[in-house]
């Protein structure tokens, strides 16, 4: 069965990650489902001034490790960028063929600093958000071209 590569760029989380542990050929398994709504803008055509928007929210699932740190990193409003595949997952119910679209995720690239991913973690528990350190640009960029050097690209963990 042919696979299709799909890019969600610039998403945001809708909700929660959802984890569960199921039955995989090495015992359990990690898997959890996340639902990404991105929001693409355009010139009307009827009126040159105004803008039309249009939403598209995708609900991906994620397995092993990669849903396990998704579920730890992740929440509510935070910012994804995923790249995966898309497959038919046609089934028959009842005598009548249904058609459906199953999406994996394969990359998941965490947008939000470590910063706003604490804070955001802390809004949802009902705990005061962490006070981050002011920093210049400068050494931002610094940090992100340590971290890009010193981490291996397979193995590195969200910031």
């Amino acid at each position: 069965m042919a696979n299709v590569q799909v890019i969600q760029r610039h998403a945001h989380l809708a909700g929660a990650v959802k984890l569960e542990f199921v039955n995989g050929r090495e015992g359990k398994t990690a898997k959890a489902v996340l639902t990404a709504i991105s929001n693409t803008r355009r010139a009307s055509k009827a009126s040159g001034d105004a803008r039309e928007e249009e939403s598209t929210a995708i609900q991906w699932t994620l397995w092993g490790k990669q849903a396990e740190n998704a579920a730890e990193y992740l929440g509510k409003g935070s910012h994804v960028n995923i790249i995966g595949r898309l497959r038919n997952n046609n089934y028959e119910k009842d005598g009548q063929e249904v058609y459906a679209l199953a999406f994996t995720a394969e990359e998941v690239d965490y947008l939000d600093s470590r910063a706003d991913s604490e804070a955001r973690r802390a809004r949802m528990e009902g705990e005061p958000a962490p006070q981050a350190q002011p920093t210049s640009a400068a050494q931002k960029a610094n940090g992100r071209a340590r971290r890009a050097r010193s981490e291996p690209q397979d193995e590195a963990m969200p910031a």
